[in-house]
């Protein structure tokens, strides 16, 4: 071919390749403020794991930022309101902003909760230009009442990063555009990359590659025989290179699956019970494909004989989970959001379409032997457990309420609802401080905590050493103490005579010479191991 063609070619590639991608900065906490009933401007942080996930902007102008402490987010925003992560309240309530665009410009595709892409080519030529669409568009968002971003360019990833500043990138200037950025980007939106997308990013940053344009300018070859295929990847969006999927073939056919709802479905319950059936049968037949899904269409027909669908892409092929999970978020959204295509009558068909599949033979297979159905078949094997021992033999943790490490976990028999025996989020004064052990000892051996001179020691009334803690023996071994942590007093439920001590209660950690950690507790006169610190 020669250079006039091809540049012809690669000319008119761009010119159809142009992506709008619509970005609802801080959308979970938008959500949970729009949820409680709260202003915009209040502060709101979205909390999981104890930890923030996602706040909004005035919250962080009061200091609060990721990765903070619950309780110290409160501390910098006293009147900061607090809400726990949750993705069914995050798609229920985008699903009227994603209506709205899908009104006036068709082929929406939905990301995730908080974040859509379109084809800029029709709407630009709809609206006249795509400055002129990507402001009506904002207009549509702002009328369902959150504010959004847009950003255009050639490339699905670089629009993504563009929507981050707002920004339209003009044509063949992606490179350009992503150059000065950090190089972070390339993991800031975790639908766009693998899940360990932040390992690559901080090794480059070790490296001493700050921005993009550092990393762009590495050769194709070296990062292919250094990193892994997901840094291939993030190197040609670096370069702005032409996106292409990883092995995207031709629809195999009778890859549909179907389900005729009888009775018609008008919860979300049944909705999401329905949906988990459907993906299971989905999957089957992808497997008897060898393919895997990247691209779901979710359709669904009412009594009164509206059709409604939208289309979820992902970054990886979707497992059973996964789909179900974007199933039940697109129904619960339907059926209690508050968009004006709502369905006026019950669901009667629901249909999943894999629009876009990847051969599954060229994916990393699981570890237990399969693409996406490791978890299903781990579960299978736990199920047959239980009916093998009883329901009690496999147990799930669940994060609950307590002051030691053994009381903040909750254990339930697989199936049961993961409930806390006690809400974690409460106030526990006297609770162990951070971090916590790695491994608790339920039998809690017992060791004996001395000083130089190889006597016992022990805690006194008032809850301090009665020596000064020098080695520590653990059956025939001893070691030599290099940090010591504590004692900590545990007074608790003195006023129950079925709850009281015989003598002086506390915790201590304590550092041995083989650099290992442990948590003692001081009680009925002698010390137990309660954990182990990794």
């Amino acid at each position: 071919m020669s250079d006039v063609s091809s540049s012809r070619v690669h000319a008119s590639r761009v010119l159809a390749s142009r992506v709008l991608a619509l970005w609802c900065p801080d959308w979970p906490a938008v959500a949970a403020a729009a949820q409680a009933d709260l202003p915009a401007t209040h502060p709101v942080v979205v909390t999981s794991a104890n930890r923030v996930v996602a706040c909004s902007a005035t919250a962080r102008a009061s200091g609060v930022k990721r990765g903070l402490r619950r309780r110290e987010a409160q501390a910098r925003c006293p009147e900061v309101h607090v809400a726990l992560a949750d993705t069914d309240r995050d798609a229920r309530l985008f699903e009227p902003v994603v209506s709205a665009v899908a009104a006036i410009a068709p082929g929406v595709e939905v990301l995730r909760p908080g974040l859509l892409v379109l084809a800029a080519r029709g709407v630009g030529r709809y609206f006249g230009t795509e400055h002129r669409a990507a402001e009506r568009l904002i207009d549509e968002a702002s009328a369902a009442g959150v504010e959004c971003q847009i950003g255009i360019a050639d490339e699905l990833s670089t629009a993504v990063v563009a929507a981050r500043y707002a920004q339209v990138v003009p044509r063949g200037g992606g490179a350009g555009f992503l150059a000065p950025l950090p190089v972070a980007e390339l993991s800031a939106e975790p639908s766009m990359s693998a899940a360990d997308r932040g390992e690559l990013v901080d090794l480059l940053r070790r490296l001493g590659l700050r921005t993009i344009g550092d990393f762009a300018a590495l050769s194709p070859g070296d990062v292919a025989s250094r990193f892994g295929t997901d840094a291939v990847l993030a190197h040609r969006s670096a370069r702005g290179e032409p996106e292409r999927p990883p092995s995207a073939r031709a629809l195999p056919p009778d890859l549909d699956v179907e389900y005729l709802c009888d009775p018609p479905i008008d919860r979300v319950d049944a909705a999401a019970f329905a949906g988990r059936g459907l993906a299971e049968q989905l999957h089957t037949k992808l497997a008897a494909a060898a393919v895997a899904c990247t691209r779901l269409l979710v359709h669904a027909s009412t009594g009164n004989g509206e059709n409604l669908s939208r289309i979820w892409r992902c970054a990886e092929p979707l497992t059973p989970e996964g789909t179900a999970d974007r199933v039940r978020w697109q129904l619960d959204g339907w059926i209690t959001g508050r968009s004006e295509n709502k369905p006026t009558s019950a669901i009667t068909v629901l249909r999943l379409e894999p629009i876009e599949v990847v051969a599954a033979g060229e994916l990393q297979l699981g570890l237990w032997g399969s693409v996406g159905d490791e978890d299903e078949r781990a579960r299978r094997v736990l199920v047959r457990v239980q009916g093998l021992l009883g329901g009690e033999s496999v147990l799930g943790g669940v994060l609950s309420g307590g002051r030691g490490p053994a009381e903040r976990i909750t254990l339930r028999p697989l199936g049961d609802e993961l409930v806390p025996m006690s809400n974690p989020s409460d106030p526990w004064p006297g609770r162990l401080p951070e971090p916590a052990p790695a491994a608790v000892i339920e039998t809690r051996p017992t060791v004996t905590l001395m000083d130089r001179a190889g006597t016992g020691i022990g805690v006194t009334d008032r809850g301090v050493f009665d020596a000064s803690p020098s080695r520590l023996r653990w059956g025939t071994k001893e070691w030599e103490l290099t940090g010591l942590a504590g004692p900590w007093p545990v007074d608790e439920r003195w006023w129950d005579s079925g709850h009281a001590s015989t003598g002086p209660t506390a915790r201590a950690q304590v550092v041995l010479d083989d650099e290992r950690a442990l948590l003692l507790v001081f009680d009925e006169g002698r010390w137990r191991v309660e954990g182990i610190y990794e």
